[in-house]
């Protein structure tokens, strides 16, 4: 797999003084998986804000020193981060800070702007200076813009999102508000809970809410504002309904956990029926269905379920290595690939392989796979994939800015199956995609090319960094 994953977000707020940076760093340890790059935790105490924010994994980054030198308050942000625009540096750390002539505010995102370079040529060009590559700098000018010409900062917000076009997930807190919000198409996911001491809880995903034994209430709606403040909590539906609905399908694929439940759908279950359908659509006989760690083995359970073959582990993960994208390069790609992953000779020796992937980008991660389990013996290995091919780029937070590097895009599925070196191949239908997650509207643009919003002039991954070495 070498895709690029999402961002996760988290918040809270207590009607006490709490020890809220714990909360915050169970909650983003819970969603490491979508960003692990770099992450970060603000904490408001009475207006005050405390924030520590660096590149490395949760657990590194937060130590119990660090973790305890924080203050306790009644609000917190936290954030982490893989980005799909923008570098890998400390300036690109999230929770972004900001400080105005009405107050503070701090700022957490979770997506793409698809129009994140006309916002920001037109902010340079009416004087402002920025210190990140990232667009949610860009949201964090234009809320602020709008907060000093407003009576709330939720008014602010609102009126921001009538000018930012793409996805955008978004917590973010004042000196006195907690403020989650979703795009009106609603392509990441967004949801609240409640702990039962009555701290409200807003995280990307359920999963988070569970790490810190908050009950799930509901979703953000696409185009919600919801404010958590003195008043208690406010729904703002403003911006509701004006869009169609378009949740990102790969998070049911690949991004989000398989314990979350995201917009009333799970996660766990969406990758079964995958499984189940590529059965019926790509039937095979074999002796085992093994399934690629983490995201392929619901997969791999669904097809042995429908198909009657036997459900085995034929892979064993790494736990203590990051996914492949991580590194960059081919070369350092491939070898991540055997440290991270290693066949188990037992289970596929002389046996015909039925191997479940949840896609397949450039290629190269999933010829290495096949290799492995050909050199512990396997006699056939008949690859499935619980996705469509991937044929166009992505503009709204999954880092596929190029048709160039895409399989599909050049070669046919037999072709593509010799280059990875399985017997056969076998995708997930696009029109398949629906029986997924039933009548919940979504987006499919990556694999056919129908996108709900104008695609940007400029698509390049980091199109600030080029764009400034340009001007050298």
């Amino acid at each position: 797999m070498d895709l690029h994953e999402e961002c996760g977000i988290f918040g809270v707020i207590s009607p006490d003084r709490a020890d809220v940076a714990s909360l915050a760093y169970y909650g983003l340890y819970a969603l490491q998986h979508r960003g692990q790059e770099s992450c970060g935790i603000v904490i408001n105490d009475d207006g005050v804000f405390s924030s520590h924010k660096d590149l490395g994994l949760v657990s590194d980054v937060f130590s119990s020193g660090t973790l305890s030198s924080l203050p306790q308050g009644n609000m917190a942000v936290g954030h982490v981060r893989y980005g799909t625009t923008g570098g890998n540096n400390r300036n690109n750390c999230q929770p972004i800070e900001v400080n105005h002539q009405k107050g503070k505010m701090a700022l957490a995102h979770n997506g793409n702007l698809s129009n994140a370079v006309e916002l920001r040529n037109m902010l340079e060009l009416s004087g402002a200076i920025f210190h990140t590559t990232s667009d949610t700098e860009t949201i964090a000018y234009i809320v602020t813009r709008q907060r000093l010409k407003t009576r709330s900062i939720e008014e602010a917000l609102s009126a921001a999102m009538n000018t930012l076009d793409g996805a955008y997930s978004l917590v973010l807190m004042s000196s006195q508000k907690l403020i989650c919000a979703r795009d009106p198409y609603g392509f990441r996911p967004l949801c609240y809970g409640k702990t039962p001491d009555g701290m409200f809880v807003v995280a990307s995903e359920s999963c988070a809410l569970k790490a810190i034994g908050a009950d799930f209430v509901r979703n953000i709606e696409p185009g919600e504002i919801l404010v958590f403040g003195p008043d208690g909590m406010v729904s703002h539906r403003e911006h509701c309904g004006k869009k169609d609905k378009k949740l990102c399908i790969f998070e049911y694929i690949y991004f989000a956990r398989p314990d979350s439940v995201i917009d009333g759908v799970s996660v766990h279950g969406a990758r079964i029926q995958a499984g189940r359908i590529l059965a019926k659509k790509h039937p095979v006989s074999a002796d085992i269905v093994v399934g690629v760690p983490d995201s392929g083995l619901d997969a791999a359970l669904g097809f042995s379920m429908e198909s009657g073959i036997p459900y085995g582990i034929g892979l064993i993960k790494n736990k203590y290595i990051g996914r492949t994208f991580i590194s960059p390069g081919q070369s350092v790609r491939l070898d991540q690939v055997k440290i991270k992953l290693s066949a188990v000779e037992e289970s596929v020796k002389d046996k015909k392989v039925v191997l479940i992937d949840d896609s397949i980008v450039r290629g190269t991660t999933s010829g290495c796979i096949v290799k492995l389990l050909r050199e512990a013996g396997a006699k056939e290995i008949h690859m499935r994939i619980s996705s469509p091919p991937f044929l166009h780029p992505c503009y709204y937070g999954t880092d596929i800015d190029s048709e160039e590097h895409l399989i599909a895009c050049h070669h046919n599925i037999e072709e593509t199956a010799q280059i990875i070196g399985a017997d056969s191949l076998g995708y997930l239908p696009v029109s398949e995609l629906s029986s997924l997650i039933g009548n919940c509207g979504y987006c499919s643009a990556c694999f056919d090319g129908n996108y709900p919003t104008k695609v940007p002039v400029d698509t390049r991954k980091d199109r600030f960094e080029q764009k400034l070495s340009e001007r050298k």
